[in-house]
């Protein structure tokens, strides 16, 4: 409901300030046709309609119906732009929910005894903070992205199956009801308790998921606690969002390209979101599997997972030959984006743009075979150990070849510092400090060294704050003006890269130094001697919390009252050739209201 009135807010403010654009956009015939007879932008180039897939009333009978305003079109929506926003607007929601679990988590660590909220309440933020940001923050908000821009960067009028592009969101607010029930369940059992005393009971039992995000077993197979089977459920559903949402991605892809759109011409973020749908369709359903058998082991006593039969090796078998696929998952549209995204800030063209796609596929392929380099700890084969370590470091090479070809794309380019390029630069230099840590994981002899400490935490969060968080956030910089037809505070968009940048810094930089000292991650105690690195992670973690509020206000209050846009190309991208297909959807669409204003005009 959060997620609806925050939808309905936005609507009610365009269709007050952009009457104009707004029946440009809702004026359609059931075909998917716009009411002036053109198809909205979608001729490729070539000037000849696409016809509209999404199963609805065939085109061509000439009668016009309106979208729904208000609730009812949120709910009832099937265009690929109000999905994506959907997508975008539940994504930043649960980013702000997971980081209150981190930056309550980092409150809990500025002491050395958890005299803060206690080792149970520590538990449960950390692995809450985890579950949400990786499947309620990062993979929804890489969807809105595709959802709003994939058809129109390919010339396509909508996603391939517009129907089921809906379900795959609208699976998701009550997958993440299940995921975070038990927080739900203590507030409601809060209010209910002085109301109705019996039936505040009935929420007593769901405690907050304390397991840790990777659900090991015997700890989730053997703890009596109805959240982890509700959290379970949940994780499933979304799993089928996910699913449902890579299907649509490879069938547009395929099948709705314009004519002139071939694979030679495919822009760089539409590869990228290719790869990534190829990877969840082979990782996502051995998830569902494994979450299938852990529910049957909790729920039937099966023993797929029994401690006596070894079946804990075989958990970590299966959830990492997902996990660590899911973590490319997360990190291929990033990349994408800052390859789309860097070159027009630099005035150049992207450098080797057929050794970033090759290299996007080559880390598509190599990420199923390096699962096992987080099970070097637990005593299998040397020999096998040796073969995930070589692959491990091998994947290292096309993730290089990226930071190489970015690198180059700005030497002796025509570099404007604007918020989005600053973003493209933090998350390349933090890609390289994550990356660098990742291969020393990589090695064996380093691993054991490290394997539970907070070296790992570090490197985790250079590569998801970095490279995720920064990207999206060049994205949402870039996009801006076309998604609001306003032009934010450029001020304010500076002051939040670098709160967010030093704040990233001196988190991740914190927790590998504590990591190299021996600190344990998951400890909600540790010995006093850390407690400096601790404060200088914790004020790293509030430079970044404060600058997401400077972003947060930015966003609303450009949203308001921003300059309006009144010429498409506000990033001067035709003086470098670098115009591209979505910012000439959005000139047609600003040269269309301006002329129904004009006319407006002149019958008055």
């Amino acid at each position: 409901m959060v997620l609806l009135a925050l939808c309905g807010g936005v609507v009610y403010r365009s269709n007050r300030s952009t009457r104009t654009l707004t029946a440009e956009d809702d004026l359609r015939t059931d075909g998917g046709e716009r009411s002036d007879g053109t198809d909205g932008g979608n001729t490729g180039g070539s000037g000849e309609s696409k016809p509209r897939s999404d199963g609805g009333v065939a085109t061509g009978y000439g009668f016009v119906t309106a979208k729904p305003t208000g609730l009812i079109r949120w709910l009832t929506t099937v265009d690929h732009r109000d999905i994506g926003i959907l997508y975008l607007t539940f994504g930043v929601f649960m980013f702000l929910w997971g980081g209150t679990d981190a930056m309550m988590a980092r409150t809990e660590l500025l002491t050395p005894n958890a005299e803060v909220f206690g080792i149970q309440t520590y538990n449960e933020l950390f692995t809450t903070h985890a579950v949400t940001m990786l499947f309620l923050f990062a993979t929804p908000i890489l969807f809105g992205i595709a959802n709003y821009f994939l058809p129109v960067m390919i010339g396509a009028d909508d996603m391939a199956f517009p129907r089921i592009n809906a379900i795959g969101f609208w699976v998701l607010p009550p997958a993440a009801v299940l995921m975070r029930f038990g927080i739900i369940s203590d507030a409601m059992a809060t209010i209910l308790a002085p109301l109705a005393p019996a039936l505040s009971v009935l929420f007593l039992g769901f405690e907050p998921l304390d397991i840790g995000w990777t659900l090991y077993p015997p700890l989730s197979t053997q703890t009596a606690n109805p959240q982890i089977d509700m959290f379970l459920l949940g994780l499933h559903l979304s799993g089928i969002g996910t699913t449902l949402g890579a299907i649509n991605i490879i069938a547009t892809v395929f099948t709705e390209r314009a004519p002139d759109v071939g694979w030679e011409r495919l822009d760089i973020l539409s590869w990228t979101l290719l790869v990534q749908a190829g990877l969840i369709l082979f990782a996502f359903p051995l998830l569902g599997s494994v979450i299938v058998m852990l529910l049957l082991d909790r729920n039937i006593g099966t023993s797929f997972f029994a401690i006596e039969h070894g079946g804990h090796i075989l958990y970590q078998h299966l959830f990492w030959f997902f996990g660590h696929p899911e973590v490319y998952i997360l990190i291929l549209p990033p990349f994408g984006l800052i390859s789309l995204i860097l070159p027009k800030f630099s005035g150049r063209k992207l450098f080797g743009f057929k050794f970033v796609v090759y290299s996007t596929m080559a880390i598509g392929v190599l990420s199923f075979g390096v699962w096992a380099h987080h099970m070097f700890t637990t005593g299998i084969d040397p020999r096998i150990r040796g073969a995930f370590m070589a692959v491990t470091i091998a994947i290292a090479v096309p993730s290089a070849v990226k930071v190489f070809n970015w690198i180059t794309t700005m030497w002796m380019g025509n570099i404007r510092l604007e918020a989005p390029m600053l973003f493209c630069i933090g998350s390349i230099s933090t890609f390289i400090f994550g990356g660098v840590t990742g291969i020393f994981l990589g090695s064996i002899p380093v691993d054991l060294l490290y394997h539970e400490t907070y070296y790992v935490v570090g490197h985790f969060h250079f590569i998801v704050s970095g490279i995720i968080l920064f990207a999206v956030f060049a994205g949402v910089y870039y996009w801006f003006p076309l998604m609001s037809r306003r032009m934010y505070n450029k001020r304010l968009g500076a002051v939040h890269f670098w709160l967010s940048f030093v704040g990233v810094n001196l988190l991740s930089f914190g927790m590998l130094i504590l990591g190299m000292l021996g600190m344990p991650r998951r400890s909600a105690t540790y010995p006093a001697e850390f407690l400096p690195l601790q404060v200088m992670a914790g004020i790293g973690a509030a430079l970044l919390a404060i600058g997401q509020v400077v972003w947060l206000y930015n966003m609303l209050q450009s949203y308001r009252a921003g300059r309006i846009v009144m010429d498409a190309d506000v990033w001067d991208l035709k003086e470098f050739g670098q115009f591209t297909r979505e910012w000439q959807w959005f000139e047609r669409r600003l040269e269309q209201v301006q002329r129904t204003g004009e006319e407006g005009e002149e019958a008055r």
